[in-house]
């Protein structure tokens, strides 16, 4: 009769609000999206730039960083918590061996030894659903933590490849100072020669001389540069710095992703793709079930037990071995009066459901920015390498022109050092908005969710 009542209240589960709500994310991007290049697997992407060192040192970076190790943790702990809060909905069976010995010399009844062995069963039916929501809560934070395993990985991996991107235009930047210095060093020397023959002033020769100085200090403060960048990736990847520079020098030493990234026209779909939108979501489901376990809280509890086992009397050399079963007690517990604990315990659920449901909208929020900035980013250095190129061109021109006729005496070298200038600005410009276009597709490829989809949520954290 109790288990047939416990059935027959299991339907009466109490809920809490809606697990799921509108994200309020736009309707379409407002930035251009881009269509330059094949587009490749996101998820993948690393190893289709045509660099097979820069996904090597993706994925070596994503082995032993600390980041993803922690949200490996945090999958096994959330994993313990769903097991634990699934297993308060089953019955609990204990196995026990009881033994006794006591005398009662009064009754003359002498020494006697009471053993038994039980199987002790009890089950708390969850009549109002204050167990199931425990449950579908630690459910929900638990693909939350798979989803936040793999968002670490995409993190580590776009800081990766801008480390790596940012080294290569440092080496970039290094050759365009080495190549600076040599110029300058040259003009210094001829200005020498021409100052002793008396064609050129003591004050033109220190200018020389201090212009050739201080291309030599840009070219040791550029290499400085690139070899904090190295050690960065030393840290990030725990590969030896000596291997490393081996494999960076054998490997190629472009800027820019050959591939491009396909995001789709409606933000939706592309925020679908976000696993940390995704963790956010989840959180709102559990903060939903947490409502209805604490408004389930306020209703009676209805608890079931028994035990079956066999038992052992020996007492005066004589031994008597029985059978024994319990059903009960059938407890029923009605909460009369707490003082307003579980009406708090309710708002409390309430609250952290409504700031749950503010961040997660404030994540979408920041996922749209973030598409939105990269596409603006990519927009604005596809428009500006065609110009940042037709003025490094012209001021090459310009600069060897003014150096052909410092050579021949035709102009100053006030002359030479101001197209020199001009010429160094517009090759750091060039390797700036190389690099900056790097940087606007690897923020792309985090914005977009680094190929993660919910499907994944069935991948186990190996890596």
């Amino acid at each position: 009769m109790a288990l047939a009542l416990a059935l027959a209240l299991s339907a009466c589960a109490i809920s809490g609000p809606a697990p799921t709500v509108d994200a309020q994310q736009p309707v379409a991007w407002q930035a251009p999206l881009p269509h330059h290049g094949a587009v490749g697997e996101l998820s993948g992407w690393w190893r289709s730039q045509g660099d097979p060192l820069l996904a090597e040192l993706v994925e070596a970076a994503q082995t032993v960083s600390p980041t993803v190790a922690s949200a490996r943790t945090r999958i096994a702990s959330a994993r313990e918590q769903r097991v634990a809060a699934g297993a308060a909905l089953a019955p609990a069976l204990d196995a026990a061996v009881t033994s006794t010995r006591a005398s009662q010399q009064s009754a003359g009844l002498g020494a006697n030894t009471t053993s038994q062995a039980l199987l002790q069963a009890s089950w708390e039916v969850d009549v109002f659903g204050a167990n199931r929501a425990v449950r579908d809560a630690a459910q929900a934070r638990y693909e939350g933590a798979q989803a936040g395993w793999h968002d670490a990985r995409v993190s580590v991996a776009a800081e990766t490849a801008n480390t790596y991107y940012d080294l290569r235009a440092c080496e970039r930047l290094l050759d365009v100072a080495r190549q600076d210095a040599a110029s300058r060093a040259d003009t210094a020397r001829l200005t020498e020669l021409a100052a002793q023959a008396g064609f050129q002033s003591p004050a033109n020769l220190a200018l020389a001389r201090a212009s050739a100085a201080d291309g030599a200090n840009r070219e040791i403060a550029q290499r400085a540069l690139c070899d904090v960048d190295v050690k960065a990736l030393v840290a990030l990847t725990a590969i030896a710095e000596p291997e490393l520079r081996t494999r960076l020098a054998a490997g190629p030493a472009e800027l820019t992703p050959a591939q491009g990234i396909a995001v789709d026209t409606l933000p939706a779909q592309t925020l679908a793709q976000r696993p940390d939108v995704f963790t956010a979501e989840r959180e709102v489901a559990a903060a939903s079930f947490e409502v209805a376990g604490a408004r389930a809280q306020r209703f009676p509890r209805l608890a079931l037990a028994g035990s079956v086992g066999r038992g052992q009397v020996h007492a005066a050399g004589e031994s008597v071995t029985a059978n024994t079963w319990t059903i009960g007690p059938v407890q029923v517990t009605l909460p009369l009066f707490d003082a307003g604990r579980r009406a708090a315990a309710v708002d409390a659920a309430r609250e952290r459901y409504e700031a749950a449901v503010t961040s997660y909208r404030g994540s979408v929020r920041q996922a749209v920015r973030e598409v939105e900035e990269a596409l603006v980013n990519l927009q604005s250095t596809d428009l500006r390498t065609a110009q940042a190129q037709a003025a490094l061109e012209g001021y090459r021109a310009s600069f060897a022109a003014v150096e052909d006729r410092y050579k021949n005496g035709m102009a100053s070298l006030f002359e030479l050092e101001d197209a020199r200038r001009t010429r160094l600005a517009a090759e750091n410009a060039m390797v700036s908005v190389q690099r900056e276009r790097s940087a606007a597709w690897i923020a792309l490829y985090r914005a977009a969710g680094g190929g993660w989809s919910r499907a994944d949520l069935t991948t186990t954290a190996r890596n």
